[in-house]
């Protein structure tokens, strides 16, 4: 069975916290380049790694990966101006 390509949200969120891949590493417990390879969607993280990242960035794990493209998150909490009418 082929494997789907996980969409996330990693890199954004961890530009958000000033957070560096290799910072992100030692937290989550993995090597730097794992963060890289999750950003650039060349991975994608086990059970137990996805809820360490959801835990860390105090998101559920929906929020930060998907298997679809990802919205912005400004439109995922408010929308789009298409959806308002304006």
């Amino acid at each position: 069975m082929k494997t789907r390509k996980l969409h996330n949200r990693i890199a954004v969120l961890r530009q958000e916290r000033g957070v560096s891949r290799k910072e992100l590493a030692e937290i989550i417990g993995v090597n730097f380049q794992t963060v890289g390879y999750l950003e650039r969607g060349e991975y994608n993280p086990s059970l137990d790694l996805a809820f360490r990242i959801s835990e860390y960035f105090g998101l559920p794990i929906e929020t930060i990966f998907s298997t679809k493209p990802l919205r912005p998150l400004s439109q995922e909490l408010y929308g789009s101006r298409d959806e308002e009418g304006g």
